[in-house]
């Protein structure tokens, strides 16, 4: 053993032999003091953990956040296809409910049909109906829905018949002003574009000066449309040469056609 470790060695028995004379009040003392030198380390130390298990709380709570919005976001897109569907349905049933309504209170013997065929090619001219000879329906009678005046049947088969829209210029309607004393006939205009086409009111007296709104109802002359059918409302008015025309919108939104009735005759 070298001279280091022997001097070593006798300092550290002194020390010992320092520690060891102390009583027991004195050691308490000593070690009071010894917690109080380094107790500053042991906070600090224990901080720290402290931050470090918030901070790996804090992650595991973003992943679960994260999660859990993805759950939301896939109920959400649930929700909305069931509230659409939900919508579609009650859309279904009203307009259901709003024809059934039509067909009980009306004066007339109606035939109902739905719409199977529609050209695009003659979109605003005809469309087929799944209804024909076989239920009474025969050509030239009018076909309505709840809200006003469609068209008129004008090829029936057995089971099909092609109806002629009023937004086709070849339909023609003898027509009245309600209110007023005036009448005319109503056509469609011909079409070049896909905007929803307006009908035109014809042969009117010059001093009709009809204004917007004004209500025009079938007049029955001709024998093809009973009266009292609504075909549209006025859009506007003008003068021409030999008479005055009224520009008119249709009661029935065209380009939306579901289901109609074929007028067969009175009740």
């Amino acid at each position: 053993m070298n001279r280091t470790s022997i001097i070593a060695l006798v300092i550290l028995g002194a020390i010992l032999a320092y520690f060891l004379s102390f009583g027991a009040e004195s050691t308490r003392k000593l070690q009071a003091g010894f917690y109080q030198i380094i107790s500053p380390f042991l906070s600090s130390g224990s901080g720290i953990k402290k931050q470090i298990t918030s901070v790996k709380s804090g992650l595991q709570t973003l992943e679960e956040l994260e999660r859990d919005n993805s759950s939301l976001k896939v109920e959400n897109r649930s929700l909305k296809a069931t509230n659409q569907a939900l919508r579609d349905v009650e859309h279904e049933v009203n307009r259901l409910r709003r024809a059934l309504d039509y067909r009980e209170r009306s004066v007339f013997r109606l035939v109902p049909a739905e719409i199977v065929t529609r050209d695009s090619s003659t979109w605003w001219r005809t469309v087929t109906i799944n209804r024909g000879k076989n239920d009474r329906v025969e050509p030239d009678m009018p076909v309505v829905t709840d809200e006003g005046l469609v068209g008129k049947t004008v090829t029936v088969g057995d089971t099909i018949s092609v109806v002629l829209l009023l937004s086709d210029e070849n339909c023609r309607v003898a027509a009245s002003v309600e209110g007023t004393r005036e009448q005319g006939i109503v056509s469609g205009e011909r079409v070049t574009g896909t905007v929803t086409p307006l009908l035109d009111l014809n042969f009117l007296s010059k001093q009709a000066d009809l204004h917007p709104g004004m209500k025009i109802y079938t007049s029955g002359v001709g024998g093809v449309f009973p009266s009292g059918l609504l075909v549209g409302v006025t859009q506007s008015f003008r003068v021409r040469e030999l008479d005055g025309q009224a520009r008119v919108t249709p009661a029935v939104d065209l380009s939306h056609l579901e289901d109609v009735f074929v007028v067969t005759g009175r009740k």
